[in-house]
């Protein structure tokens, strides 16, 4: 059932629009037209996981083709890829699941030669009024983050290296 209804939410995302020339584009490659619909470049994605046994997680996430790309299990975290998928597993330093981005990096923690400070990405969000759990010190540059929650509490980490 689960399966049937990724299938058909994955097949009701894909929205096709037909050029000149009759070729066509996902709707996700189209570029906006108006202002407003501008992509905003958080930086590389990664789902960071809380947990419970670092070493059991590493295993099961290498079933799915994950291998451990940085980190210390002795220290309990890792980061395991799979492609451009990326996972972290964090035994005992957080208490739930976070959506994580790094602005100015990419998905193998390469710096980008241009990118979006975190503070700027901050204020962005506060003008379009979500409130932020944590906060980047204006006044600083660098490393940096902050924390967002989403309406059913998930958390949102923007964390800058550089």
């Amino acid at each position: 059932m689960i399966g049937k209804l990724l299938l058909l939410l994955s097949v009701g995302c894909l929205v096709f629009m037909p050029l000149k020339n009759h070729s066509i584009v996902s709707a996700q490659q189209q570029i906006p037209t108006n202002p407003k619909e501008q992509r905003m470049d958080l930086g590389n994605f990664s789902v960071s996981l809380a947990v419970k046994d670092i070493e059991a997680s590493r295993s099961f996430y290498e079933k799915f083709g994950f291998k451990v790309s940085m980190g210390d299990a002795a220290q309990k975290w890792l980061i395991m890829k799979n492609g451009d998928h990326v996972i972290g597993l964090f035994q005992g330093m957080f208490e739930k699941n976070i959506l994580t981005f790094n602005p100015g990096w990419d998905s193998n923690a390469q710096n980008l030669p241009t990118f979006t400070d975190v503070r700027e990405l901050q204020r962005q969000l506060k003008a379009k009024g979500v409130k932020l759990q944590k906060e980047a010190d204006e006044n600083t540059t660098g490393p940096a983050s902050f924390v967002a929650v989403d309406p059913d509490g998930n958390q949102i980490l923007i964390d800058q290296h550089r």
